[in-house]
């Protein structure tokens, strides 16, 4: 299972709020909805995050095997 690490906090931290994000049109509400529930993102969305706070993905994501083998 992919784990996404705090990154709207690490959005936050470096001066982007959600209502940033959306006004700028950086990011949509569907988006934001998703990185709050946990849910999946696609690989651009992760591509404009890394380029938002000079990171690899690797800094945002993380593997994490769940207890159903998946």
């Amino acid at each position: 299972m992919i784990v996404y690490n705090d990154i709207l906090g690490r959005l936050a931290a470096a001066g982007w709020s959600t209502y940033r994000l959306q006004k700028e049109k950086v990011l949509s509400n569907g988006v934001i909805m998703q990185l709050r529930a946990g849910k999946p993102i696609t690989t651009t969305t992760i591509n404009v995050l890394c380029r938002l706070l000079d990171c690899q993905p690797g800094d945002l994501i993380a593997y994490s095997p769940d207890e159903q083998g998946e």
